[in-house]
């Protein structure tokens, strides 16, 4: 599944500094992208993360559906998957990635989309991230909500 040409990337910027914004922002883009895009894969640092936001998917709108799972030892079964370095898809359509660094493997994906809230530490990373994605001769676009 890696693409044909290079991934186009997004960086969302969001006014506010809670996580739960954050990962609530990542919830409607996955929602958005479910059903128009193949294979999403939620890129997180960490188990907790990766725990938090598939809590949120199940739970941050009544009446959504977005058919998830945590990635194990077992083949991926669901159309959005969550992982850490443990666990992870290396290519695919859509990487959201939120690390706070640029996955090794972020060229294998069509899209990537980075999403970068208020929280001083967060603004920092998404700055070095948009610096690391264009000196690897990429060109972010970048979204304020």
């Amino acid at each position: 599944m890696s693409p044909i040409s290079e991934p186009r990337i997004d960086f969302y910027i969001l006014e506010s500094a809670t996580a739960s914004g954050w990962l609530n922002f990542v919830c409607r883009l996955t929602e958005k992208a479910y059903g128009t895009v193949e294979a999403i894969y939620a890129h997180t640092g960490s188990a907790e993360v990766a725990q938090q936001l598939d809590e949120m998917l199940w739970t941050f709108r009544q009446g959504s559906f977005v058919p998830h799972e945590i990635l194990s030892a077992e083949p991926p079964r669901a159309p959005v998957r969550i992982g850490t370095a443990e666990h992870q898809l290396e290519a695919g359509n859509l990487l959201i990635n939120l690390t706070g660094a640029a996955p090794a493997f972020a060229k294998q994906f069509d899209r990537i989309a980075e999403v970068v809230d208020a929280d001083p530490a967060r603004r920092a990373a998404g700055r070095n991230l948009f610096r690391q994605y264009r000196e690897m001769g990429l060109e972010p676009v970048t979204h304020n909500i």
